[in-house]
């Protein structure tokens, strides 16, 4: 009988936002310094003979995994709701030469949190589950997505 094991490996990330339409500061554009703790789970691999015996996931693959779909895009980028008139700001300041995202949800940390389960899952090998997402958006507050919630 296998045991299921849960991994979680933490990045961080500068980025922007402005939240449009929002009634308090954060409808200015300011950054957080973002904090994402990604936890799969799976079970152990037993093939002796392999060369990640033991490992649910190799912590570097995981790693690849959430550089290139996240931390990579995210990091030192200001993010915009495009479908709000923050894209006119947006086009401003990328013909000013600024690393620009344009998402089509309001950049908070709890619809980040569901874009960013969508990106992982699609990379895991198939024997790998997300389990869960923590985005801790300040040393007080975070946002956490989980698989069993949805």
């Amino acid at each position: 009988m296998g045991h299921n094991i849960r991994i979680t490996k933490q990045f961080s990330f500068e980025t922007g936002h402005a939240l449009y339409g929002y009634d308090g500061k954060c409808k200015n554009v300011h950054g957080h310094s973002y904090r994402l703790y990604v936890t799969v789970i799976g079970q152990p691999i037993t093939d002796k003979n392999n060369v990640k015996y033991g490992m649910v996931i190799d912590f570097g693959d995981l790693k690849k995994i959430v550089e290139e779909e996240i931390v990579d895009v995210f990091d030192h980028a200001t993010v915009f709701n495009k479908n709000t008139p923050h894209v006119e700001l947006a086009k401003e300041l990328k013909d000013r030469g600024h690393n620009v995202l344009l998402v089509d949800y309001q950049p908070t940390s709890e619809m980040m949190v569901i874009d960013f389960s969508k990106k992982i899952k699609m990379r895991l090998p198939e024997n790998i589950k997300l389990h869960s997402l923590k985005l801790q958006e300040t040393a007080t507050s975070f946002a956490e997505w989980f698989a069993n919630d949805n």
